[in-house]
C-alpha cells in the first residue's frame, strides 16, 4: 500500500518546512505549493487523500482555490490552515466545503491528530475483511480467522490483540503507523496501554517471524514516530 499523499499549500517558508518534515515523520507524502495557482496544478496533476491549504494566498486565496476544487471533486478532504480566525471567516470556509478549520498559532500535536483523522476518513477501504482471512509473507503465514500463525518456529495460536495489531500493520504495508493510530485501532480510546505495550508485541512478533531478531526485516520500530511492516 502507497504512502497517503498531502497538499500542503502555504507561503510561509518557514512554517512550511515545520509541518511538511513532520508529516513526512508520521509517514504521509508531501506535495507543496506556495501559492494559489500553484495549488490547483498540483491538485490536477495528483491524487490526494487531504489538502492543508492556507487562506491567505498569493495570486489565488485559500477560499477561491477551495471552491474550485470542489468543483472537481467533492470527496478530498480539505482543511483550512490559516490566521484569519473569525468565526465569519470559518463559517466561510465550511460553507466552500471544508472539512476542518484551525487557526494559526496551532498546537502542532492537535493538528496532526486531525490530519490523521481527516486522512482516515477520505480513504476508501483497500482491501475488504474476506481478502484479509489469511496472509503470507515469506515462509510465514497468518490466519486472522483462526489466530493461528506459521512462523519460524512452526504452527502457533497468539492472542486477538496480536492479531488486531498484526492485521492493521499489514493492511498497511510499507507505510509507519502512528502510535496514536494503533492505540485507537487496537485497543480503543478507553483503554490505552503505554507505548511499551506496543513494543512488547513488536518484539513478539519478531520471535514468531524473524529469522534474525536482531535485524528485523518485518516488523519495524521507528523510534519516535511508529511501527511498519514489510516484507
Amino acid at each position: 500500500m502507497s504512502k497517503k499523499h498531502i497538499l500542503l499549500v502555504e507561503d510561509e517558508e518557514n512554517l512550511l518546512k515545520t509541518i511538511r518534515l513532520n508529516l513526512e515523520l508520521e509517514g504521509y507524502e508531501v506535495s507543496i505549493a506556495r501559492n494559489g495557482i500553484e495549488a490547483l496544478n498540483e491538485f490536477k496533476k495528483e491524487n490526494f487523500n487531504l489538502i492543508i491549504l492556507d487562506v491567505m494566498l498569493p495570486e489565488l486565496n485559500g477560499f477561491d482555490v477551495c471552491e474550485q476544487i470542489r468543483k472537481e471533486n467533492t470527496k478530498i478532504p480539505i482543511l483550512f490552515l490559516t490566521a484569519k480566525g473569525s468565526s465569519s471567516d470559518k463559517i466561510q470556509g465550511l460553507k466552500l466545503g471544508a472539512d476542518d478549520y484551525i487557526t494559526k498559532p496551532f498546537n502542532l500535536e492537535e493538528l496532526l491528530l486531525r490530519v490523521q483523522i481527516l486522512v482516515k476518513r477520505g480513504s476508501p477501504q483497500i482491501e475488504s475483511d474476506k481478502s484479509l482471512e489469511s496472509y503470507s509473507f515469506g515462509e510465514n503465514k497468518v490466519n486472522f480467522i483462526t489466530y493461528e500463525i506459521i512462523g519460524i518456529n512452526g504452527k502457533a495460536e497468539i492472542s486477538k490483540k496480536e492479531i488486531a495489531l498484526m492485521k492493521l500493520l499489514i493492511e498497511r504495508k510499507g507505510e509507519v503507523v502512528s502510535r496514536e493510530e494503533i492505540l485507537d485501532s487496537v485497543w480503543g480510546r478507553d483503554a490505552y496501554p503505554s507505548s511499551r505495550t506496543i513494543d512488547n508485541y513488536i518484539l513478539a512478533f519478531r520471535k514468531y517471524f524473524e529469522k534474525n531478531q536482531r535485524e528485523p526485516i518485518h516488523f519495524h520500530s521507528i523510534r519516535g514516530v511508529g511501527y511498519k511492516f514489510t516484507e
